[in-house]
């Protein structure tokens, strides 16, 4: 009587599992959590070095994205890659850096628009090579046109849940 050998995939060879998944949409999301993780990892490292988290430099881009306009408040934590229902802490230890301005507005004292200053454009220009360089280190092993498989199919993905 022959047993068949059962292979193991580089997921659970990764994560030391012995066990098979229990399907291959289990596989799936888990590998897409931990790759998530790992990425993250790395840019976290690469943001620390203008002494930056993810979240902070997250403010920051989309700050610089909306231009002298600013954003109120809310604007900001819809646009946070990681929903943070702790945008204001974020905002508070940015502004007390001088990376960050926050004004009231006049009809309506409870929005908060926010700014960023020429210090928090600084340090994004600082990051900016070094980012661009992760970027392109970050999914070297796959080609141009996988990339936009991934692409496509991570919109799907996001898009069923919208």
């Amino acid at each position: 009587m022959s047993t068949m050998a059962v292979t193991q995939s580089a997921l659970q060879r990764e994560l030391k599992q012995s066990r098979p998944f229990p399907s291959v949409d289990a596989e799936a999301l888990i590998g897409i959590l931990r790759t998530s993780v790992l990425l993250e990892r790395e840019l976290n490292a690469v943001v620390a070095t203008a002494g930056l988290t993810l979240p902070q430099y997250n403010v920051l881009r989309i700050l610089r994205g909306a231009g002298p306009d600013g954003l109120p408040t809310l604007a900001i934590r819809d646009r946070m890659l990681d929903a943070s229902p702790g945008v204001t802490r974020l905002l508070d230890k940015l502004e007390a850096a001088g990376r960050v301005r926050r004004e009231r507005c006049s009809p309506d004292r409870r929005q908060v628009m926010c700014y960023i200053t020429t210090a928090g454009l600084d340090v994004l220009t600082q990051l900016d090579p070094p980012l661009l360089a992760y970027d392109r280190r970050a999914l070297d092993v796959l080609t141009d046109d996988e990339k936009e498989v991934l692409i496509s199919l991570l919109d799907r993905i996001r898009a069923a849940r919208d």
